[in-house]
């Protein structure tokens, strides 16, 4: 079935705001691995809340930048707690406020909203920029993708060429928001695709990463088109036509959360896990999606991520209706208009 109620530009919006939403919501729980812990500490978090001041899993007490240089240095004054156990990842945000990723993904798609396109250099100076302006964005934790840019940058690789070779979901949370932008602005499926490719391959390098862009963007494209979600997923699915929309995620739709993340797939960043996880959660959600997005963040692990990716695939499918007022409300960052 084929619906066509939603506009372009509905489906952008409910894309980017439900990637904001989902991981604002799972933002305090995020890469808590022991999902009895993270219930004793929460409860249910269905609603925004502050990320609490220690994270009891937290590893970034073994994560390493070491680059001091002000063209470097992308850490700031956030540097005096990389290196110390207990540190929540992102200890200083608010309730409601988005993850260093996510705004990332508010500067390009503030960018295609001003100049109707996406440009990659234009980005790249543009993220250098606000890399090295860490008070701004006051979030804690930087990724492996964004330290390695920086590195190649210091060894005298040019910003073209500086991505690292990738294999985690983080670097996903663009691609449909950026996708739906692009045609909702009259560009068509190539232009857009293509752009998406150029940009995820700036920090994000590899044929794993490409393979993971190339599957949502064929998800995505078939949902501005009016495919239903679950038609478009239970289709591949039965083709066994994509990479990682493969394997029995189908048949493990009907199985509970806690049947499936934590023990068929891994809540890790790592995209061979957390792809097929984000395609069950879309699948069994389909129809309940604040549900889906309550549920990926109960799971733990690398929800923030995981639930940006999902929570664009909902937001394109239904638009922004399908989240609550409250959330969509309650958002500090909200997703420019084009």
């Amino acid at each position: 079935m084929v619906n066509h109620a939603l506009s372009p530009a509905d489906r952008y919006h409910g894309a980017a705001l439900g990637a904001f939403i989902a991981d604002a919501l799972a933002m305090p729980a995020h890469w808590f691995y022991d999902t009895d812990a993270l219930r004793q500490q929460f409860g249910r978090i269905d609603s925004f809340r502050p990320p609490p001041r220690e994270h009891p899993n937290s590893i970034l007490w073994r994560s390493v930048y070491e680059l001091t240089e002000p063209e470097y240095d992308i850490l700031g004054d956030q540097r005096r707690y990389w290196g110390t156990r207990g540190v929540h990842y992102h200890q200083f945000l608010q309730a409601g406020e988005n993850t260093l990723n996510l705004k990332l993904l508010r500067l390009v798609l503030d960018l295609i909203a001003r100049n109707g396109d996406y440009n990659r250099s234009r980005f790249l100076e543009a993220y250098r920029r606000f890399m090295l302006r860490p008070r701004d964005h006051r979030d804690t934790y930087v990724e492996e993708c964004h330290r390695g840019f920086f590195v190649n940058l210091c060894r005298g690789v040019p910003a073209e060429r500086a991505a690292v070779e990738e294999k985690h979901i983080g670097g996903m949370v663009a691609v449909v928001p950026l996708y739906t932008s692009l045609r909702s602005l009259g560009h068509d499926h190539d232009h857009a695709a293509a752009a998406v490719h150029e940009h995820v391959s700036v920090t994000h390098a590899g044929r794993r990463v490409r393979d993971a862009a190339t599957t949502l963007l064929t998800v995505a494209s078939e949902l501005v088109e009016g495919v239903g979600l679950s038609e478009s997923l239970r289709g591949h699915l039965r083709r066994q036509d994509l990479p990682f929309l493969r394997g029995p995620i189908e048949a493990e739709s009907a199985e509970p959360v806690s049947r499936i993340l934590g023990r068929r797939y891994s809540t890790a960043c790592y995209l061979d896990d957390a792809m097929p996880a984000t395609f069950y959660l879309a699948l069994r959600y389909a129809k309940d999606p604040s549900e889906g997005l309550v549920e990926n963040t109960m799971a733990g692990g690398d929800n923030c991520h995981r639930g940006a990716v999902l929570g664009a695939l909902f937001g394109t499918a239904y638009g922004a209706s399908a989240f609550p007022e409250a959330w969509r409300e309650g958002l500090l960052t909200r997703p420019p208009s084009t």
